[in-house]
């Protein structure tokens, strides 16, 4: 198992093999987000640092890739690891302002796992943003079920917007229609939205954008990237502050490009292996049961503005 510190963190120029392990690490719980003046600060939740925040900074809470259903060897019981993330956000000393959920709610898209889900992430008492992942649409209507439940007052197969405390939210799916190699896929009309929903917005503003697979190429073989993100990004270029919030990859992973900065996030289901590790593939990862609340995690958040977006600092399940 690896872990990362703030010195690890990427420049604005590509990062290379050696730099994206270096990133890399798999442990956590949950990440609380804080944004005060447009910094995004994250700690994981657990961390000592997730008991303080900026005084009128906004605080919200992720979590990712639950998996609900999931009960194969990786890990049986993926709800109850679910459930130990859910109960370290309720325990948080500030209550967070709500939750964003980056995808694969479910593991088959079930009703009855849509159900239980709504159940356990409803214990949290706080409004909930969601994406759904390529797990969350795997009906025969391409994410038809997923839209019955949370697509009111969303665009096309799900996007939306919505303003908090002076910080733009933008909610992006890019698990329908997925390229022949795996990549998430956004679509001309998505991409469109984009420019037209910020051309109001002050540079000033700042972006927070969630959706399930990450908006750079982390490991293209595995299909880890978005294939036409570069120009939904370009219409974000011109602000001051932008975050990218992911799940899909089950690990935590930091780019910076320019303005942007791009974090993927642990899942509390399963871990997967490191991009390309040698004789892997993606898809749940086995590990010794005394270890595997080492590498499941949720995330807490935090911007400030006029600085750069600080590093990830995580803790587990353990």
């Amino acid at each position: 198992m690896t872990s990362r510190s703030d010195d690890d963190r990427t420049s604005d120029s590509a990062i290379g093999r050696r730099g994206l392990m270096k990133c890399m690490a798999w442990a956590g719980t949950g990440v609380l987000w804080t944004i005060s003046g447009g910094l995004a600060q994250s700690v994981l939740i657990g961390d000592a640092q997730a008991a303080t925040r900026p005084a009128g900074a906004l605080s919200f809470a992720q979590i990712s890739d639950t998996h609900v259903g999931f009960d194969k060897a990786a890990h049986p019981d993926a709800i109850g690891t679910t459930r130990a993330a859910i109960a370290r956000i309720k325990a948080l000393p500030a209550r967070p302002a709500f939750v964003i959920h980056t995808g694969d709610i479910t593991h088959l898209s079930k009703d009855a796992e849509f159900d239980t889900a709504d159940q356990l992430l409803g214990e949290m008492g706080l409004p909930i943003f969601r994406v759904p992942g390529e797990h969350d649409t795997l009906d025969d209507a391409n994410g038809k079920v997923f839209l019955s439940r949370y697509g009111k007052g969303t665009r096309g197969t799900g996007w939306y917007s919505f303003d908090h405390a002076g910080v733009h939210f933008i909610a992006l799916v890019n698990v329908v229609n997925l390229r022949p190699s795996g990549e998430g896929f956004l679509g001309a009309e998505q991409i469109a939205w984009i420019g037209d929903d910020v051309a109001h917005l002050s540079a000033s503003t700042p972006i927070v954008v969630m959706a399930h697979m990450p908006l750079f190429d982390v490991y293209e073989p595995w299909g880890w990237g978005t294939s036409d993100a570069a120009p939904a990004l370009a219409h974000l270029r011109r602000f001051g502050s932008v975050t990218v919030l992911n799940g899909h990859i089950h690990q935590v992973i930091e780019k910076v490009e320019g303005n942007i900065t791009f974090h993927t996030a642990r899942s509390t289901a399963f871990p997967q292996a490191a991009p390309g590790a040698p004789g892997a593939s993606p898809g749940p990862l086995k590990v010794p049961a005394d270890q595997l609340r080492g590498v499941l995690g949720v995330r807490e958040i935090k911007i400030v503005r006029g600085r750069a977006p600080l590093a990830i600092v995580d803790s587990t399940l353990a």
